[in-house]
């Protein structure tokens, strides 16, 4: 196999990407090598390698800035990759390329088997399926035909949930070869909290930008915060809403109660997933979202948005909660419930692991992405 993918663990980051890299390990152990080829444009400057993760050649691309670049960046990209893949077949021959993301990975892929012959399956990580969402006007036009061209030339077309499935092949007319491979959570890095008592921590984790629901949170956990004063929140992860979500949580007289931790390596996700009493990230778009199962698996009651992909791993009162996107007073309720039932919170979270030991371990994954290649190449 050849891995071809923009998102990748690097040195000072090593959860970028690690829903790509951290199933490698799993397919080997089912006999399927992988070279992976990690790209980013170059005005991202050069990543060094993330010791963690499984070894990776590191290639910068040519592209603009911006989403003004992003039609063209997949034949950028395969014409800075085209020499080296093809050394590498030469030397060791390629039967399947993986390319995350139809631009501008899956574009170089199939331009890649144009010239060298070599199928591709194509996987679809988010909602935005067709980056319509990101790049309007004829920029927009132009990323939407490119990644139908994409999905209908792939082998097979890799959708992380039901809810991404959808997207792809509401827009697509005519027979398109898709299929559901769920990301998944390592159990033994995500595992319960040995210690009967936790610090009463509500713990979120994800980009600090508006869909994922911080204000949401925040106002939630200020309507609360008299009736369990000893309750904190912690919030993991750094983007442009950064200085307006803290000002709101000054501004809501919760400032000293919220720790806004930045962000932070996969071992201190992990720990503070260990320590937290409940998880929540009430996103209001989102194709999976792998923090939710590392939470399950950590054995915490999780609360989501229905209309979201997890909705299909939820099931509501049983292994976790959901609530409407911007139902405020809904996320409060079910905040205010966990808090005051420690029972509760040991049963959800008992079901939440065993959800993902039985379906959504990195071990599933890996038997479900080979069926799928041994599918595409039978």
């Amino acid at each position: 196999m050849l891995t071809l993918t923009p998102f990748y663990p690097f040195a000072g980051d090593d959860a970028q990407g690690c829903f790509v890299a951290e199933p490698l390990s799993a397919l080997e152990e089912l006999g399927i090598s992988n070279s992976v080829l990690a790209v980013r444009p170059f005005y991202r400057g050069r990543a060094r390698p993330c010791k963690s993760a499984p070894a990776a050649y590191s290639k910068g691309y040519f592209s603009l800035p911006g989403t003004i670049g992003l039609p063209v960046s997949g034949a950028s990209l395969f014409a800075g990759i085209l020499h080296e893949v093809r050394r590498l077949h030469k030397r060791n021959p390629v039967h399947l390329i993986h390319a995350h993301s139809p631009l501008p990975c899956g574009h170089a892929a199939a331009l890649l088997n144009r010239h060298l012959g070599i199928p591709f399956v194509v996987s679809v990580h988010g909602l935005d399926a067709f980056f319509t969402n990101q790049v309007g006007g004829y920029a927009g036009k132009w990323c939407k035909r490119i990644s139908q061209q994409v999905y209908r030339s792939a082998r097979a077309v890799v959708c992380i949930s039901e809810r991404v499935r959808d997207e792809v092949t509401k827009n697509i007319d005519g027979p398109l070869s898709t299929t559901v491979v769920y990301n998944a959570a390592n159990p033994d890095r995500f595992y319960p909290e040995l210690s009967s008592s936790p610090p009463n921590v509500v713990l979120s984790v994800g980009n600090l930008i508006p869909i994922k629901g911080h204000e949401l949170l925040l106002r939630a956990f200020a309507a609360i915060e008299l009736c369990h004063p000893t309750t904190r929140c912690e919030i993991i992860g750094d983007g442009p809403e950064r200085s307006r979500l803290s000002a709101l949580s000054s501004r809501l007289g919760i400032a000293k109660k919220v720790n806004f931790l930045g962000r932070q390596g996969r071992t201190q996700v992990a720990d503070a997933m260990r320590r937290c009493v409940v998880f929540a990230l009430p996103s209001h778009y989102e194709g999976l979202g792998c923090v939710y199962l590392e939470a399950m698996s950590a054995g915490k009651p999780v609360i989501a948005c229905r209309g979201q992909g997890i909705q299909e791993v939820i099931q509501h009162g049983i292994n976790g909660f959901l609530i409407d996107p911007d139902d405020v007073h809904a996320l409060t309720e079910t905040l205010s419930v966990l808090l005051a039932n420690p029972q509760l919170r040991k049963d959800i979270g008992r079901n939440a692991r065993l959800t993902i030991l039985r379906s959504f371990t990195l071990a599933h994954q890996a038997e479900r992405l080979a069926q799928v290649y041994r599918g595409c190449l039978a």
